[in-house]
């Protein structure tokens, strides 16, 4: 990190104006970033630091007006900047690495070429550009550079996709680059190497890096300084150590006590009579393969068996690729299994009728990973959320408007949002309901397919509270499938390990987090973030917070030391 001054924002104060009026979405901020630093903006759904993201780019939405203040990068003021010049500075100046690559990427555009256009943009001859695009795509990771610049955005991975916007970010040197939740969606091993290459370009090519995130273990064990979000206002900034050890505000004590990889245990308390030894779904033997003759490829799904316990909670992890969502939508019955079964309440669903999948879409309901596509954005939520109980005939509009603005509130939103649509929400609160509108029709198994990556820690806590509240009173079943370990340990009854489309290790949750047997399984639990952080002192009340299981004590497999249990 150097002494010169590269960003300066004063008094930035920046507003919404819609159907209620105006909405302060950030409340004169102050900060200042050096080259070669790394600063995370951290803090809640809604908390501003997209906003001020965004601002940092020019793309804040089209009722969104900066009021005031100051935006001086590199000695140039931003903020009464005209859409001419943004397009100079977008890419040139400041590179941006947005949240989700699925909907950032042009589907009908091959890799290259949407690097190639990066780089002309600016000036760049389009040979030389070839050529930078592919020396791009390695120095990101990627290194098969010629097939993945062949190919299309959905014919890579998640990680993959991340990694081509990291490239995009970086095509034209930029001495700033933004990048807002860059790893909420990624698997903890991939999610280390993207921050990795970031730490890297800061440390190595002097760029300044702003990371927005709403993962603590991401931020201290990544940032130098960390600048605390709440309500568009900043409660707190300081060394990223400083702010672990001793937080000052409430608030980021708050946050710092929520944050699952900082907690030292964080399973939750099973209750015997709750989990019946008769499980409700049992897989056996799966297998699948989307090879063809022309495209011979490893099979997706091969020989995966497992057992989800009635009323308990089954959770499959492993990386991208691993083959957990495709194991969960041979279930769902959204693919056909090769051979093998999938046994639902002791009935074979693995090769029913389409009418009878029907009957059963009642009892088995999903929620997917990403709620801007999941969600219909031409619906309000109330319609969103009514939908099920109106597919299945079930009350007037009267009883399902009431019930959807109960879900609504079960998930810790106000029923005034009924009328809202999800372009009015962030990503938090989409996701929110997501479930809500999973949970309508109050089924025996639901499916989590990293439903709460997109969630800051103390929302992930509440929805898992409100999960855990649901398996007691309703007597509810989950498959969990996530990448967050940390986040696995809480809700989980009984974990599964996929790697390559075969299970590698299975067992009880304790029994894989204490004393892993397998090689792959270590080295998941070695990438959780937060690990890391220098201090480790113990959480209680108003005092720091505590990693007290020292990662090589677990991953080795010897006895922990006494843990702090946390009844959801």
């Amino acid at each position: 990190m150097t002494d010169h001054l590269l960003l300066d924002v004063r008094d930035l104060r920046i507003a919404y104006h819609g159907r209620d009026g105006r909405t302060e979405g950030v409340a004169g901020i102050d900060f200042q970033l050096k080259a070669g630093e790394i600063l995370a903006i951290v803090g809640e759904s809604g908390s501003g630091k997209s906003t001020t993201a965004a601002a940092l780019v020019g793309l804040l939405a089209g009722n969104a007006q900066i009021e005031s203040g100051s935006i001086r990068l590199a000695g140039e003021e931003l903020t009464t900047a005209s859409e001419r010049q943004w397009q100079s500075i977008r890419g040139r100046s400041v590179g941006f690495v947005p949240q989700d690559p699925g909907l950032s990427l042009d589907p009908v555009k091959r890799i290259g070429h949407q690097l190639v256009e990066a780089l002309t943009l600016h000036g760049v001859p389009k040979p030389l550009a070839r050529q930078r695009s592919l020396a791009l795509l390695r120095e990101v990771g990627l290194a098969d550079a010629e097939r993945v610049a062949r190919g299309y955005p959905h014919q890579l991975s998640g990680g993959m996709r991340q990694r081509v916007l990291i490239a995009i970010a970086l095509a034209n040197d930029p001495p700033l680059v933004i990048a807002d939740e860059p790893t909420s969606a990624l698997d903890v091993g991939v999610q280390r190497q993207i921050l990795d290459r970031l730490q890297t370009l800061a440390r190595e090519r002097g760029t300044a890096v702003l990371l927005i995130t709403h993962d603590l273990g991401v931020a201290l064990d990544r940032a130098d300084r960390l600048l605390v979000m709440h309500q568009g206002r900043i409660v707190e900034t300081g060394d990223a150590r400083r702010v672990f050890e001793a937080p000052q505000h409430a608030y980021t004590r708050q946050l710092l006590q929520a944050a699952p990889s900082l907690l030292v245990q964080q399973r939750r308390q099973v209750s015997a009579q709750r989990v019946e030894a008769t499980p409700l779904l049992t897989v056996q033997g799966l297998r699948k393969d989307f090879s063809s003759w022309r495209h011979p490829t490893p099979l997706a799904v091969d020989g995966v068996s497992f057992h989800l316990p009635r009323h308990g909670t089954t959770s499959l992890v492993g990386e991208s690729g691993s083959g957990k969502s495709t194991t969960a939508r041979l279930i769902l019955g959204l693919e056909r299994p090769d051979s093998g079964s999938v046994v639902f309440d002791g009935q074979d669903i693995s090769h029913v009728s389409r009418r009878e999948w029907l009957a059963l879409r009642r009892q088995i309901q999903v929620v997917y990973q990403n709620p801007y596509a999941s969600l219909n954005p031409r619906l309000n939520l109330e319609q969103i959320i009514s939908e099920p109980l109106q597919a299945f005939a079930l009350g007037d509009s009267a009883w399902r408007r009431q019930r959807a603005a109960t879900l609504l509130e079960q998930v810790e939103l106000p029923a005034r949002l009924l009328g809202s649509r999800p372009m009015e929400l962030s990503g938090g609160q989409r996701q929110r309901v997501a479930i809500a509108r999973a949970l309508a029709l109050e089924p025996q198994l639901l499916v989590l397919d990293e439903a709460l990556s997109a969630l800051d820690a103390s929302i992930q806590g509440q929805i898992l509270t409100l999960l855990a509240d649901l398996q007691e009173r309703l007597g509810l079943s989950y498959l969990f499938i996530s990448h967050d370990l940390a986040v696995v340990r809480q809700i989980s009854d009984h974990v599964v390990v996929m790697q390559a489309g075969r299970v590698v290790e299975q067992g009880a949750c304790e029994q894989i987090f204490t004393a892993p047997a397998h090689d792959y399984t270590r080295s998941l639990l070695a990438d959780i973030p937060g690990q890391h952080t220098p201090c480790r002192r113990r959480l209680a009340g108003d005092e720091a917070p505590s990693l007290s299981v020292n990662s090589a004590t677990a991953i080795a497999g010897k006895p922990a030391p006494a843990r702090r249990v946390v009844q959801l």
